[in-house]
């Protein structure tokens, strides 16, 4: 089995995992991790631990040193940097457009130095003349990329309604398409402020809460089913999907049940017999 430690680029940023081998690795301690653009430094926030690990996971390229510590704190340097001279240039250009992320590559094969730049605009945006006085004020490679409102808040992060961090920022922006049936589904209010995250867009945790719901819904009677519980037998007001259980009103008073102790009456008066 595989020695997995979790790792992450940002401070209570997203998490990826990687096989550390016979390394052995302390909470925070920073790592070198393979990425697209080259070894990259993280920190390590979790493991080593064995688990039975059903994909193959990349491996950690081993502890960092100071060299690589530097390296990563000039690159966030730089990376403020260029945010700061790419927001200064737009509104020169008095182009509507957002600066929401930088990333910066300074080592490849195929170039000295790339600005990865990710902006939001309300249409598609002519930014040829920007990116000339870019690359000249910068001078690196210039990659300017237009984002939606999902990724774009997924980069800067944030607290959802839940008073967590957002799904899009701890997991990924969700992919899967969202609707107002989930909605509905998971009994929310009608009112578009409860159900918009803070991208403006329905709210990711829709998605990842759907199969709960659906297993629930088709395990669970309906409101207004009369059904026996250890209290007595009861007619079913209200669900509460978290806690797998069902409010059930017997008599004058209401109690909170799991469904596996829910029964049919007739069951429940044998039971008693």
């Amino acid at each position: 089995m595989p020695r997995v430690i979790a790792v992450a680029f940002e401070p209570l940023g997203r998490l990826y995992y990687f096989d550390a081998g016979d390394h052995e690795f302390g909470f925070g301690q920073g790592v070198l991790v393979p990425t697209g653009d080259g070894a990259e430094l993280a920190h390590c926030v979790w493991g080593p631990a064995e688990l039975d690990w059903s994909q193959d996971l990349p491996a950690c390229l081993g502890p960092a040193d100071a060299a690589d510590e530097a390296r990563d704190t000039a690159n966030r340097i730089r990376r403020v940097e260029i945010a700061g001279v790419a927001r200064a240039l737009i509104a020169r250009h008095q182009l509507a457009m957002r600066v929401v992320g930088v990333d910066f590559v300074d080592q490849s094969t195929e170039f000295d130095q790339q600005a990865v730049i990710y902006f939001v605009a309300p249409g598609r945006v002519d930014f040829r003349a920007l990116l000339i006085d870019l690359a000249r004020a910068l001078q690196s490679r210039i990659d300017l990329r237009q984002i939606g409102a999902r990724d774009a808040a997924a980069i800067i992060g944030g607290c959802g309604a839940c008073g967590r961090e957002l799904c899009c920022s701890a997991m990924g922006p969700q992919r899967t398409p969202l609707s107002l049936r989930m909605a509905r589904n998971q009994d929310l209010s009608n009112n578009p402020s409860q159900m918009l995250g803070a991208c403006g867009r329905l709210m990711c945790c829709l998605a990842y809460e759907q199969q709960s719901y659906t297993d629930f819904h088709a395990a669970a009677p309906r409101v207004g089913d009369v059904v026996g519980t250890p209290d007595g037998t009861g007619t079913v007001v209200g669900h509460i999907v978290p806690l797998d259980s069902v409010v059930v009103q017997v008599a004058t008073e209401r109690f909170t049940c799991p469904l596996g102790k829910l029964c049919a009456p007739a069951a429940l008066r044998d039971a008693k017999a």
